[in-house]
Order: C-alpha cells, then sequence, then structure tokens
C-alpha cells in the first residue's frame, strides 16, 4: 500500500501549502514520485486533478473565512491567491452558487474537506496481465505536447484528428504511446503511429522513439474502446500497484489497439507499463 501512502502523504503536503504558490510538480517531487505518475494516479483514485482539488480547498476554507466577523473580501481573496475580488468572486459563486457578499445574509455555503485516499478490497475479480521482459525497440509517431488538465479532452480529439485528416495514410495508428518528461515537467509527448519497422521512411511530420529495453506489464483490456482501457488504467492504479511485487518506471508506456472492432463488446487492446521489482517488498 506505499502508493496509497505516497497520495495520502501528498495531500497532507498540499494541505500544509495551501496559500502557496505550489504545482502539480512540487507535489510530486515531495513523495518522489514522477509528476505524471502522480497527477494520472490522483486522478483516477479521486476523480479530480490536483490543480481541481487544491482551487476546491481553497474556495471552501475562503467561504469559512467570509463568515467572520469583519472579513474583507479583498483580504481573503489575496490571501488564497486571486489576483482581484473580480476573479475571486467569478470563481466562488463558480463552487458556492452564492456571491460573496451574499454569505452574510445567511445563504449556505458548499464544504468541500480535505481528502484521505483508502482502497477497499471487495470481491476479487481476475486482471489478466503478464510479465514480458523486451530489448529496446523503435515507434514511429505522430505526437504533441498535453498537460494533465487537457489531456482527458486533447488526446481522444488528436485521436479524431490522426483520422480526419488521414494522416493515418502515412501510417498505421494503432500505438498510443506517451512518453514522460524529466521530473518536474508540466507537459508530455503523447504519440499516435505504429512500430518503426512498418514503414520504409519516416513520414513528414513523424518522429522515431527508441524504447529502451525493459521489463513490461502488460494488461489485457476486453471491451469497447474507450471505456474498457480507461477502466483498466483505472484498475491498475486501485487493486494491482497498491498490491504488486513491481514499481513504475518513470518513462514511456504504451496502448496497443489490436485489429478488429473496437465498438465491440469482445474488442481486445493492451496496456504496457515498464516495471521492476520492489526492492523493499516484505515477505508476507
Amino acid at each position: 500500500m506505499e502508493w496509497i501512502q505516497s497520495i495520502n502523504n501528498a495531500i497532507e503536503y498540499m494541505e500544509a501549502h495551501l496559500l502557496e504558490d505550489i504545482h502539480a510538480e512540487d507535489v510530486a517531487g515531495h513523495v518522489h514520485i514522477s509528476s505524471f505518475h502522480f497527477q494520472r494516479a490522483f486522478n483516477l483514485l479521486t476523480g479530480m486533478t490536483i490543480g481541481e482539488y487544491m482551487r476546491k480547498r481553497k474556495l471552501s476554507l475562503a467561504g469559512e473565512e467570509l463568515t467572520k466577523e469583519g472579513a474583507k473580501v479583498i483580504d481573503v481573496a489575496i490571501k488564497y491567491g486571486y489576483e482581484s475580488p473580480e476573479s475571486f468572486s467569478k470563481a466562488f459563486f463558480r463552487f458556492h452558487k452564492i456571491t460573496p457578499n451574499q454569505i452574510k445574509k445567511g445563504k449556505e455555503l458548499k464544504s468541500f474537506n480535505k481528502l484521505v485516499v483508502r482502497i477497499v478490497m471487495e470481491g476479487g475479480s481476475v486482471m489478466d496481465y503478464r510479465i514480458e521482459k523486451m530489448e529496446g525497440f523503435q515507434l514511429l509517431v505522430y505526437s504533441r505536447m498535453f498537460t494533465e488538465e487537457s489531456r482527458r479532452e486533447g488526446i481522444p480529439a488528436f485521436w479524431e484528428e490522426y483520422y480526419r485528416q488521414e494522416i493515418y495514410k502515412k501510417a498505421p495508428g494503432y500505438l498510443g504511446v506517451c512518453a514522460q518528461e524529466e521530473m518536474g515537467a508540466k507537459e508530455f509527448l503523447y504519440g499516435i503511429g505504429c512500430d518503426a519497422e512498418d514503414v520504409n521512411e519516416v513520414p513528414e511530420g513523424f518522429e522515431v522513439l527508441s524504447i529502451p529495453a525493459y521489463t513490461w506489464a502488460i494488461f489485457k483490456c476486453v471491451g469497447a474502446m474507450p471505456d474498457a482501457i480507461q477502466n483498466m488504467w483505472d484498475r491498475i492504479y486501485r487493486e494491482w500497484l497498491p498490491g504488486a511485487n513491481y514499481e513504475l518506471i518513470s518513462d514511456y508506456d504504451i496502448e496497443n489497439y489490436l485489429p478488429g472492432d473496437n465498438t465491440a463488446a469482445d474488442y481486445v487492446s493492451e496496456i504496457w507499463i515498464p516495471v521492476k521489482e520492489r526492492t523493499n517488498v516484505q515477505a508476507h
């Protein structure tokens, strides 16, 4: 459960620094997890991004402060990182559904409490995966940079663009590749493409990624896209990772979309994640 403890430690860090200008990269660095994996895990486990969590916590606490005698909107706005009372009031209304000035009239506030992440062990279900050691290989991708905030809508739109603009005619698009950037980076590269050996030369707009030799955890996903692969990502972080004898390597991960009807209930795809054995696994 070390992964879950790290997430909770990160939440404690965020709570202690809510009034400071910190970002996801700072939080991930505090618990020594790559920003990419940390942001993905946090989003899957909580249903929100780190930015959303901190914003909701600040607005919740700001609402409490404004109920105190003599509290001024401008002072509270500045305290919680807003540049003007106007920008604070807009954010405050989106969250609380009332304006700051309506608090004195007895209007109800919304409360958003500190999170505690726990894993609840329920009825067991099988996760079909294999561990496979591979030599290095090369992938050909058409790529774009994304942030954790933009990935949810941006990556599906990127796939739609790949086929709408017929980019697939230059190289088949059956792989989705995340290339994690260095610690502290705010963006990551996401590429659509294929094995570099599938084409004779690199088409315009494409690049070749050299994937190092790794041990891979390869998870089988069964079901229509995109739900099947999104659900498997969720299960990897909720079910597999907390109890596995492996830890993630911060480098590339790959989604492999196999031939077939990807809207069918029996469609098969795969998630590939580079891993290494834990060095501090305790015997049970």
